[in-house]
């Protein structure tokens, strides 16, 4: 279950170049919705040997936006994307967010 938490941009553009090397996932998690509470449960107990980040909407707000920005994909909360060569190649939000639906996007990009 290792997660790194992105905090501020710098850590953002450095997991972005890492999708470079191999595809990983990110997630816009909102501390305060019961939503992204099941769906942050989802992605936090998904096992992969994918990188996993999370950028908490409360406190990285510039990250989130950042990634919307930098991704093309419109923010929501909760949200998860898979990364790869610094693109999102899949993305699900609120209660998309499952382990089974996680887990058909990684073998879809290797």
């Amino acid at each position: 279950m290792n997660m790194n938490e992105l905090h501020t941009l710098q850590q953002w553009q450095d997991a972005l170049q890492e999708s470079d090397g191999h595809p990983l996932f990110v997630m816009k998690h909102s501390s305060t919705c019961p939503i992204s509470a099941a769906g942050y449960q989802e992605f936090l107990f998904y096992e992969t040997e994918l990188p996993k980040y999370v950028a908490v909407v409360q406190t990285a707000r510039d990250v989130s936006q950042k990634i919307a920005e930098d991704t093309g994909v419109r923010h929501e909360s909760p949200q998860v994307l898979l990364l790869k060569d610094g693109k999102a190649v899949w993305h699900a939000s609120h209660y998309d967010i499952q382990r089974d639906n996680l887990a058909g996007a990684e073998e879809r990009s290797s």
